[in-house]
């Protein structure tokens, strides 16, 4: 089994606290409210939402799968930093075991934020991932970041 590793960066002008905040902490609540039309539902089924805890993402029809479970791994609220596991659902299967995520805050000097985020793929046997092939999913989720980003901005006083 390889790993493939993927690195990526957003750049917010919403502090990183808000940010994380709304992505990382709500985002069982907010995201199925703002994107209602591709998420219906995440659902915690084990645990009390942090290290440990297992989450269920349920995908409307029009989503790109069915279902993923994720295992939050670390969830360190100050330093703003969340490590999970995709586990079940989505793209894995045949060619995949896991997928490791870590998702970082950082501020910057204009009182925004730089989201970096690592997505380790836990390959079966030989294959290898390419950089196409989670061109969509990395895609998806920049669409969510500007969703729930445009979201903080209109309503300044949510998680101020």
């Amino acid at each position: 089994m390889g790993v493939t590793t993927f690195e990526q960066q957003y750049s917010s002008s919403v502090a990183p606290t808000r940010m994380f905040q709304a992505l990382i902490i709500d985002s069982r609540t907010l995201i199925p409210k703002l994107l209602p039309q591709f998420v219906k539902e995440v659902n915690l089924i084990q645990g009390n939402g942090e290290a440990g805890s297992i989450e269920q993402v349920n995908f409307s029809e029009a989503g790109p799968f069915k279902y993923l479970k994720h295992r939050i791994d670390v969830l360190d609220k100050d330093n703003l930093v969340c490590k999970y596991t995709l586990i079940e659902g989505g793209p894995l299967g045949e060619k995949l075991e896991s997928v490791a995520y870590e998702v970082k805050f950082e501020a910057t000097d204009d009182g925004g934020c730089l989201c970096k985020m690592i997505s380790n793929y836990n390959n079966i046997g030989e294959y290898q991932v390419t950089e196409e092939e989670v061109k969509e999913g990395r895609e998806s989720t920049i669409g969510i970041y500007k969703v729930v980003e445009s979201y903080l901005k209109q309503n300044p006083n949510v998680y101020a």
